[in-house]
C-alpha cells in the first residue's frame, strides 16, 4: 500500500510540471530566491558543535524536506557543487559570511589535488569549487590546487584511445576496457584552464584529443549521444556505445545530451575551431526540437511512458547555462534563438512548478539522478541548483551588458 501511495504522489508531482508558467523571468528575483534558499541550507547544516565542512548537501527526495548530505570523499562526485553554489551566491550577494562558508567548504576538497585519480570527476569536484573560488578571489593557493588536480586528471588519459578513462572501477566488472562517459566532457574545462594558466601545455592537447574522439565515436548519425563509449585499449577503436543511466542504449538520455551541449560549447570557446561550433549546434538542435512545451526535458527523450515520465530539471539547467554562452558565439539570428530558448527554460525552472519554494531549502524540484538504479527519482539534486544559479548569473551579466562568463 505504501508503494502505491508513494507512486501516486510521484505521478502527481510530475503532472504539475506540464503546466506552462505564466509571466516573464525576473532574474534578480530568482537570484534573491537562491540567496534565501542558500541561507536556509546553511542554517540547516549548523549543529550545536558548528558545521561539518566535509558533509556536502546532495539531494532531497520528493517526500522529504531536508538535505541528505554525503561526506566529501574521492568517490562522491557531487561534493564540489555545494561549494560552487556558495561561490555563485557570494558573487551575487557580496555577503562576507557566504564567502567565509564558501572558503570553508572548498577547503574540504583540497585532498583531491594530491591523491591518485579515482575517476574522471575531478573537474566537477575541483573546478566547480576551487575554479569559481579562484575566479572571484585570485587566491594563489586555489590556483595551485587546480593545476595539481589537472595533472592528476591527465593520468587517466589513454593516448592510444585518445580519451580520458572515466571509470577505472568498471573496467573489469563490466568488461569495459576503456570507458568514456559523456559527463567527461565537462572536465575538459579544467584542463584547458590549467594549460593556459601555468600548467603543462600538453593538457590542452589532451582536452582536444578527447573532444575529437568523442565527437567521432560517441554520437549517432542524428547527433544524439551515447552515455558510454567503450574502446579497445590495443587498437583504440570503438567497441560499442551503451547507456548506464539512460532508458536504453539507443535512447537520448537528457542529461547526457546536456553534458554534450555544455562541453562542446566550452571546447569551442577554448579552441575557436569552427568545427566545434558547427557540431554543438547540431547536438543542440536535436535536443531543442524534442522538448516538451515548457522546455524542461523528460529524463530520457525516448522513455515510452512519456508524457507520464519524470522530468529532469538538472538537464534543463545545464542546457540553459550552456545556451546562454553559446548564443554569444553566433550571429544575431541563431544566437538570439538559443538565448531565447535558454530564457524560456529558466522561466519554467523559476516557476512554482519547479522551484522548491518553502517546501525545501533546495532551489529546484524534479530532477532524476539514476533511473535504472532507482536512485534520486523526482528529487532535488545539488547539481541542478548549481547550474541553475550559474545560468541565472550568466543571464544577468548579459542583460547588464557584461561578458557571459564573468
Amino acid at each position: 500500500m505504501k508503494k502505491i501511495v508513494v507512486g501516486l504522489a510521484v505521478v502527481l508531482g510530475f503532472c504539475t510540471c506540464a503546466h506552462q508558467p505564466s509571466g516573464t523571468l525576473d532574474v534578480n528575483k530568482a537570484l534573491d530566491y537562491c540567496a534565501k534558499q542558500t541561507q536556509r541550507t546553511l542554517t540547516e547544516l549548523k549543529t550545536d558543535s558548528g558545521i561539518d565542512y566535509t558533509m556536502m548537501p546532495r539531494n532531497i527526495m520528493a517526500d522529504e524536506q531536508h538535505w541528505n548530505c554525503r561526506k566529501a570523499t574521492k568517490e562522491e562526485w557531487c561534493a564540489g557543487f555545494w561549494p560552487g553554489v556558495l561561490w555563485y551566491d557570494y558573487e551575487y550577494t557580496k555577503d562576507k559570511q557566504v564567502l567565509e562558508e564558501a572558503e570553508n567548504f572548498t577547503h574540504s576538497l583540497k585532498f583531491l589535488s594530491h591523491i591518485p585519480a579515482y575517476d574522471h570527476d575531478l573537474g566537477f569536484l575541483v573546478f566547480c569549487s576551487y575554479g569559481n573560488g579562484y575566479r572571484l578571489t585570485k587566491n594563489p593557493a586555489y590556483k595551485q590546487v587546480i593545476l595539481d588536480t589537472a595533472d592528476t586528471l591527465a593520468t587517466l588519459f589513454n593516448p592510444i584511445v585518445g580519451t580520458i578513462l572515466s571509470w577505472p572501477r568498471e573496467v573489469e566488472p563490466r568488461n569495459w576496457p576503456h570507458n568514456t562517459i559523456m559527463d567527461n566532457m565537462i572536465n575538459l574545462e579544467m584542463l584547458f584552464w590549467a594549460a593556459k594558466n601555468g600548467g603543462n601545455p600538453y593538457l590542452y592537447d589532451i582536452a582536444v584529443s578527447h573532444a575529437d574522439k568523442t565527437m567521432k565515436c560517441q554520437f549517432r548519425p542524428d547527433y544524439t549521444s551515447y552515455h558510454v563509449a567503450v574502446y579497445d585499449t590495443i587498437t583504440g577503436n570503438l567497441i560499442k556505445g551503451v547507456t548506464h543511466q539512460g532508458y536504453a542504449d539507443s535512447t537520448m538520455w537528457a542529461r547526457g545530451q546536456a553534458w554534450a551541449i555544455y562541453g562542446y560549447t566550452v571546447v569551442y570557446r577554448e579552441t575557436k575551431d569552427p568545427k566545434y561550433l558547427d557540431f554543438v549546434q547540431k547536438v543542440t538542435d536535436v535536443y531543442l526540437d524534442r522538448l516538451p512545451e515548457d522546455k524542461v526535458p523528460y529524463w530520457d527523450f525516448d522513455d515510452p511512458s512519456i508524457p507520464d515520465a519524470p522530468r529532469d530539471a538538472s538537464a534543463g539547467a545545464v542546457v540553459a547555462s550552456a545556451l546562454l554562452e553559446l548564443s554569444t558565439y553566433l550571429p544575431n539570428g541563431t544566437g538570439k534563438r538559443y538565448k531565447d530558448a535558454a530564457i524560456e527554460m529558466l522561466t519554467s525552472l523559476s516557476s512554482d512548478s519547479y522551484q522548491s519554494g518553502e517546501s525545501k531549502p533546495s532551489f529546484l524540484l524534479h530532477s532524476v539522478g539514476h533511473w535504472p538504479n532507482h536512485s534520486e527519482i523526482d528529487a532535488s539534486i545539488i547539481y541542478a541548483d548549481y547550474y541553475y544559479i550559474e545560468a541565472l548569473l550568466r543571464l544577468k551579466r548579459l542583460q547588464e551588458g557584461y561578458g557571459v562568463l564573468g
